[in-house]
């Protein structure tokens, strides 16, 4: 089993931390675009990574640990700019999971809420009804 370098580790965390679906519902539809983009864009930049991994780095400008950081970075910003123009068709796919996910949650708020409130409104209005037409509730 291969394992994840720190970098790809560290990257996935930082984004999972910031924007998880489950934590909080998503609100609004232009925020689960911004996960959805978020999302490819990690993928990406992970998927074209071996791509520059057998390449050697050129003498004259040397190398080292600050060119594996900068081609670390290099790797996300192009994650972010494929990202931006939908062209996978992932985000898509996330989005549509995401609103999927949202029904759910939502219908199952409903589920367990709605006899609840629906027993207290009656019972208020049952309360209501008896003291307007002058007799006591019961």
């Amino acid at each position: 089993m291969q394992m994840l370098s720190p970098e790809t580790a560290m990257n996935l965390m930082q984004h999972t931390q910031i924007k998880d679906p489950s934590s909080a519902a998503i609100k609004g539809k232009q925020s689960m675009e911004d996960v959805a983009r978020d999302f490819e864009a990690v993928f990406i930049g992970e998927m074209i990574k071996p791509m520059f991994e057998g390449l050697e780095t050129d003498p004259i400008f040397g190398g080292g640990k600050g060119e594996e950081i900068f081609k670390g970075m290099m790797l996300q910003e192009y994650g972010k700019n494929i990202a931006d123009k939908d062209m996978t068709g992932i985000q898509t796919q996330v989005m549509h999971k995401l609103i999927q996910m949202q029904a759910e949650q939502t219908a199952q708020k409903e589920s367990t809420a709605t006899p609840q409130s629906n027993a207290v409104i009656d019972a208020e209005f049952t309360e209501t009804l008896g003291t307007e037409k002058g007799s006591t509730p019961q």
